[in-house]
């Protein structure tokens, strides 16, 4: 019998706005998807003896905006290299001046406001209903808490990440809104990535770094484009930090409910 092939990457990391390169010593994989090219050829690496692919969202030169990001082929590129669990940092709004610019949040809810996005890899041939109650992989924010805090970071747990279609930011009456649902921070590409990872049975991890107060939350402050990539760039090498820190730790037999979100489901396509 011969020995299965080994994966190109076990985990991958998908890096938001100014997170455009991640590990050295890497080498570019082609894959092709039925949903059309990745952001960007993924770039697969070592860790600590974990294989690691990286994909930019945004592309390396920020050339797709929020709503133009090709999430399918990004979460189905990274699952044909072998990849099962995912980090996802990302750049997003304050809706409460408890989290100031520069704090680090691993929520564990989120809320929909995107529009036209696609956002299943199930739109034809059948139904597939799967459980999104609980969006983001337990074990992996347990991992992120404690790794995070190991890198220096005193990281929130919990929280909601209210996600909008982009590329505008928000109002003061919309931020005003989001605010008075008890909701805490607002981003523009956490959805449909979390949920497409769900119906490929990933595990999903995100990483939600503070870089402005959204408009509304405090009379006079308004967010620019600006301010947004000054203070991830001033805190970007501790967030590649935080993320090494967090594929390190990082179980590597799944035991969560994320490989098994599929059970039971007739599929309308094989996984690759």
């Amino acid at each position: 019998m011969s020995t299965p092939a080994q994966p190109a990457a076990e985990i991958g990391v998908i890096g938001g706005s100014g997170f455009y390169s991640f590990l050295h010593d890497t080498e570019e994989v082609d894959v092709q998807t039925p949903y059309g090219p990745p952001s960007a050829p993924p770039t697969v690496g070592e860790l600590d003896g974990r294989r690691v692919a990286f994909i930019p969202r945004h592309g390396p030169d920020h050339r797709y905006p929020p709503h133009r990001i090709p999430y399918r082929a990004n979460l189905w590129a990274l699952r044909s290299l072998g990849v099962r669990q995912v980090v996802a940092p990302s750049a997003v709004g304050s809706l409460t001046t408890a989290y100031p610019a520069g704090t680090l949040v691993v929520p564990d809810q989120l809320v929909d406001r995107t529009s036209g996005r696609a956002q299943t890899f199930f739109d034809e041939n059948g139904a597939v209903h799967v459980s999104f109650a609980d969006p983001y992989c337990p074990a992996g924010r347990r991992a992120a808490l404690t790794t995070t805090t190991r890198a220096g970071w005193q990281p929130i747990d919990g929280g909601t990440l209210v996600v909008i279609e982009g590329p505008r930011f928000s109002t003061r009456a919309e931020s005003q809104w989001y605010a008075a649902q008890g909701w805490t921070i607002v981003g523009m590409t956490g959805h449909p990535e979390a949920v497409l990872a769900r119906e490929l049975a990933l595990c999903y991890t995100p990483l939600c770094l503070v870089t402005d107060l959204d408009a509304g939350i405090e009379e006079g402050e308004g967010v620019t484009m600006e301010e947004v990539f000054r203070v991830f760039g001033e805190n970007v090498d501790r967030l590649r930090a935080a993320v090494s820190e967090l594929i390190t730790a990082l179980p590597a037999d799944r035991t969560c409910s994320c490989p098994n979100s599929l059970d039971g489901m007739s599929l309308p396509f094989d996984l690759p």
